[in-house]
């Protein structure tokens, strides 16, 4: 049952890219390949870059997939994987889709700027400070806590270390063979993900471990060092191949776990049965699944993380505003699946065993027990890699060797992801203080090299306020309900928008006020529950956001009465 569902959920993505995508394209956001990209008005070759669209797809869905569409659904699917998967099939064509793609459109017809710039525009200067603070607060967070996730990952899957760190190599050859030397893109991606295959191969016999008590700082030295690097090069040097390797690295990947579960599903039907409960919705210590489902499972189903990618890096790159469609909108629907795809890994993958049904189920009600265990991160890494190794056993075999390349692959995967999330992350940091440089007048933010300094250290000095460089998870806690707050003023901007050109605003208006109540129903709870245990710092820092979201909703609604809307 399992894999007919999740193939069902493969033909409703692709059904919705086609008509909903094609009627946000044509009668929504009305695309026009006669209005100039700002890749072409403001081209720099470094930012602005007009690029294939397969290759911005790449960049844009690398990086705004991550580990979020892993450790959401995996973490969500302990109330059942009923709502998990309903949550997802249904958000990301609906809301995340929609979200995504008026966000690369807003941006693409603002000189590419950020969602949170574009506020002024559309609300008032006073609005955009209070967006573009939300903003520096979330990709502080994600810069600092990324960091962290990649040393564990490091820690955990040593194998993948030479081939992570192989990628760079790797794709700063593609970058000559194709931008430099006009070679094909399709021949070279497929020859550097072959590499890639090859490093991975090398990483089982070779693993790698920094031999050291403080192993993650260190690691979390060496990433922001990499990241103030590749976030200051040209798009085209590092970012923009190492992503399209990424996205083809996804493709096997997925493919790989699709053939297990076709061999799983032949060799014996009931090895892919769900040994998730349909709904469970007595959990311990969990909190209530409404409002927490749509704030828990983000990427997959909608996240604000995205509203900053596309109209930070991606619309910087789109060649024709036609592109907008694949690049927003097909992004959002290729992070659905992914997710639905993590779906069937944890919710059948422990089925996947050959050891029986029961089995998998008692293992299943082990692993997810209670909250704590659920919500863990290395836990829900784990049930992810585990499942999806145990259905590609049924193409491979079960040798230690094959287990072990299986799980390398798996974990390649997860890191390559972690990995384009943070440097993106870091770059669109550093737009988001130069363009407040460019708003205050102070001039020196503007520099690159200045702002990067101030994301790279800033996030750094977060990740040092606890040992091990876990200072980041001071703020965790905060972290979704931020997230989907951000989504849900991003949708605000893009229904009045909408409103303001006259072209079907009830499109956005809805899943906005749909977003915005569950989001502000979490927060409300979080911050009783803040005030219960006394944990005042985040009470406070919760308070406050809050209230800059209550203020930016209202800002948003004076701003339609003042115009008389």
């Amino acid at each position: 049952m399992g894999f007919m569902i999740f193939l069902i959920s493969i033909v409703w993505f692709l059904l919705m890219y086609r008509f909903y995508g094609g009627f946000l394209a044509k009668k929504v956001f009305k695309l026009d390949d006669n209005n100039p990209t700002p890749a072409h008005t403001l081209q720099d070759n470094t930012d602005y870059v007009p690029s294939h669209r397969w290759v911005v797809w790449g960049h844009n869905f690398t990086s705004i997939a991550g580990l979020g569409p892993i450790v959401g659904p995996a973490i969500g699917i302990i109330w059942g994987w009923v709502p998990a998967l309903l949550w997802i099939v249904l958000g990301a064509a609906f809301l995340g889709g929609l979200h995504d793609f008026a966000s690369l459109v807003l941006s693409l017809r603002n000189k590419g700027l950020s969602i949170g710039e574009i506020t002024t525009k559309i609300i008032g200067k006073r609005a955009k400070y209070l967006f573009m603070l939300i903003i520096f607060f979330e990709l502080w967070v994600v810069i600092a806590i990324f960091a962290m996730i990649m040393g564990i990952l490091f820690e955990m899957y040593p194998s993948s270390v030479f081939p992570i760190w192989m990628e760079i190599p790797i794709a700063l050859a593609l970058s000559y063979m194709v931008f430099k030397k006009g070679k094909s893109l399709e021949l070279w991606s497929w020859i550097a993900l072959l590499l890639m295959y090859v490093t991975v191969a090398i990483g089982v016999l070779i693993p790698l471990k920094i031999p050291s008590n403080q192993a993650i700082v260190i690691w979390i030295i060496i990433l922001m060092i990499y990241c103030y690097i590749a976030s200051t090069l040209p798009v085209e040097t590092l970012l923009q191949p190492r992503d399209y390797i990424n996205s083809h690295e996804l493709i096997v990947a997925g493919l790989l776990i699709f053939a297990g579960a076709v061999a799983a599903f032949f060799a014996d039907p009931g090895h892919l049965d769900f040994v998730a409960p349909a709904f469970n919705i007595s959990i311990k210590d969990a909190p209530p699944i409404w409002p927490f489902l749509f704030v828990t499972i983000a990427c997959g189903a909608i996240s604000g993380f995205h509203s900053l990618v596309v109209s930070g890096t991606a619309s910087k790159q789109i060649d024709k505003e036609s592109d907008a469609r694949l690049v927003g909108y097909g992004g959002m629907i290729a992070e659905g699946i992914l997710a639905s795809l993590v779906i069937l890994a944890v919710a059948a993958g422990f089925g996947a065993m050959g050891k029986g049904l029961n089995i998998g189920i008692s293992e299943w009600a082990n692993h997810y027990k209670d909250w704590s265990s659920a919500s863990g991160l290395a836990a829900n890494i784990k049930a992810f890699v585990v499942g999806a190794a145990n259905m590609m056993s049924y193409i491979f075999g079960k040798s230690k060797y094959m287990m072990e390349l299986m799980m390398t692959i798996m974990g390649v995967f997860i890191v390559s992801f972690a990995g384009t999330t943070i440097d993106t992350a870091t770059r669109i940091q550093r737009y988001i203080i130069q363009e407040f440089g460019h708003s205050t007048g102070l001039n020196f933010l503007i520099n690159k090299n200045i702002a990067t300094l101030i994301a790279v250290g800033s996030a750094f000095g977060l990740a040092m306020m606890k040992p091990g460089g876990k200072g980041a998870l001071i703020l965790w806690p905060l972290f979704g309900t931020i997230n989907q707050l951000l989504a849900g003023l991003a949708l605000v901007v893009a229904t009045l928008y909408l409103v303001y050109r006259k072209t079907k605003p009830m499109v956005a208006a809805i899943p906005t006020i749909f977003l915005i109540l569950m989001t502000g129903w979490a927060m409300i709870k979080n911050i009783q529950n803040y005030f219960r245990t006394n944990n005042w710092l985040l009470f406070i820092i919760g308070l406050i956001v809050f209230g800059l979201m209550v203020w930016l909703v209202i800002e948003g609604i004076t701003c339609l009465l003042k115009r008389k809307i």
